[in-house]
């Protein structure tokens, strides 16, 4: 079954960014199951935030699982990629996500990784910056499988990354890697920019697929753009997706409106 999900970020450096609850985890989750989500999705700063001595009974008090973990602070506030020309910037960056993957597999959730896969660049290029990205993936996706979770990876738009904008160009990094434990993550908001067809892209991609950004053409809550859903919720059954759609989308015009909004159209599309 197809299970709902909202974003929460800790991150102050990201105010502004397309989440919906901030700063707060205990309000966030409150929220959050008083509406009706089966889980939250946390964007933190690193590891410390995910303390398992807090969030495990957390979580457990309101009944509501962790369902991914972003790596996007170790860009907002480090600077960090894993294709950067540097190699010592390189190591850190995967010591970054590693560090995450630790913290969000002690609560069972994948960790994303979407910002840091940085862009190529003269100093390193798309072939250079690729194979990078590769052999990262490979490493983080086998120490992931640790946990018995998968590593997610998120195509971005042209305007966030030169790199991987597309579902078909991350079916192609995934089945270039070694290991078999990397998903895609298909963020609605960026196939709305980039994908000649969502559905399509959703059905040609199959069992890649491991989890789903669930915001409008706009980056608002589902429901308030032009994104036709019908196609999509269509194609996430065909492919027998059992994931999580997260609410990754602008609190607007206030977080409790956003979430509820998003549950609203959650409950419309797939119950």
């Amino acid at each position: 079954m197809i299970k709902s999900a909202v974003t929460l970020s800790l991150v102050p450096e990201a105010r502004g960014g397309p989440f919906v609850f901030w700063d707060d985890g205990q309000v966030a989750c409150d929220r959050a199951i008083n509406l009706g989500f089966d889980a939250v999705e946390v964007f933190a700063p690193g590891p410390g935030s995910l303390a398992v001595s807090t969030w495990s009974p957390m979580l457990r008090d309101f009944n509501l699982a962790l369902a991914a973990v972003g790596t996007g602070a170790g860009w907002v506030k480090h600077r960090l990629t894993l294709t950067d020309p540097d190699p010592s910037v390189r190591q850190r960056a995967i010591d970054f996500v590693r560090s995450m993957i630790d913290a969000g597999g002690l609560l069972h959730a994948p960790a994303i990784i979407g910002s840091m896969q940085g862009r190529w660049s003269d100093a390193a290029p798309r072939a250079a910056a690729m194979d990078y990205l590769a052999r990262a993936l490979d490493a983080l996706g086998q120490h992931a499988a640790g946990y018995r979770v998968p590593l997610l990876f998120e195509p971005l738009n042209r305007y966030e990354t030169n790199l991987v904008n597309t579902i078909e160009t991350g079916v192609q990094l995934l089945r270039s890697l070694t290991t078999n434990n990397v998903k895609l993550l298909g963020d609605l908001f960026h196939m709305n920019i980039e994908e000649e067809d969502i559905a399509a892209s959703i059905r040609a991609a199959g069992p890649l697929v491991g989890h789903v950004h669930f915001a409008d053409s706009n980056r608002r809550p589902i429901g308030l753009g032009h994104t036709d859903m019908a196609p999509v919720v269509a194609a996430l059954r065909d492919i027998g997706y059992d994931g999580y759609v997260s609410a990754e989308c602008l609190p607007y015009p206030d977080p409790d409106s956003a979430a509820r909004q998003t549950m609203d159209s959650f409950r419309k599309l797939f119950r």
